[in-house]
């Protein structure tokens, strides 16, 4: 089975529903480590020898975060410049995280119609994303399309539910090691077969 890391970031966690709902459904599985970066380090001292043992032990890495003016809050990104050293994530002797697994889960209060050439943000998530998905590359980790929760300010309760399970499938299809069905077109996990599945009543 392989083992995940949940980077999670929300400063105002407290009042996320959205977030609740998915953090609820996965922190307690088997082979999850979940990680609260404003709770365990709320003055923003990150403590790099923790953090880098962490990863070390980890397969899959997950980047959980609401967006937050078209990127992650500010402490994920302080945990980025601190902890991907040259030389340890990347780099002539930089290989530590090499052909491990890393994806974001995001969260975006606008619907999924804004984020694209004609809608009011002009681009994609993906293209948001691209300085996450250059980093993993550099890297050296498998950087896959992200899971996305849109239009988190009027989403249903029968919407929640569809997306914490597709999340806890997702999370089970990256421990037995699944290959998703991604093509050149596929935005995000969501839309996957594998992901994308009624659950059962």
């Amino acid at each position: 089975m392989q083992s995940i890391l949940v980077l999670f970031a929300h400063p105002k966690f407290e009042h996320s529903k959205t977030n609740k709902a998915l953090v609820s459904k996965i922190q307690n599985r088997e082979g999850v480590t979940f990680h609260d970066l404003y709770e365990l380090y709320p003055d923003f001292n990150i403590d790099l020898q923790r953090e880098k043992e962490l990863l070390s032990k980890h397969d899959v890495i997950i980047w959980h975060h609401p967006f937050y003016w078209y990127n992650c809050p500010p402490l994920m990104k302080q945990w980025i410049d601190v902890v991907l050293e040259f030389n340890w994530a990347y780099g002539p002797q930089g290989n530590a995280l090499e052909n491990k697994k890393c994806l974001n889960v995001i969260t975006t209060g606008g619907a999924r119609e804004v984020y694209c050439t004609s809608g009011n943000n002009h681009y994609s998530v993906n293209e948001f994303l691209r300085p996450f998905e250059q980093t993993a590359r550099l890297c050296g980790m498998e950087y896959l399309p992200p899971f996305a929760v849109m239009g988190t300010h009027k989403i249903t309760t029968e919407d929640l539910e569809l997306h914490t399970h597709q999340y806890d499938r997702l999370i089970d299809a990256l421990q037995q090691g699944k290959t998703f069905d991604i093509t050149k077109h596929c935005e995000f996990l969501n839309d996957t077969q594998l992901i994308n599945q009624t659950p059962k009543k």
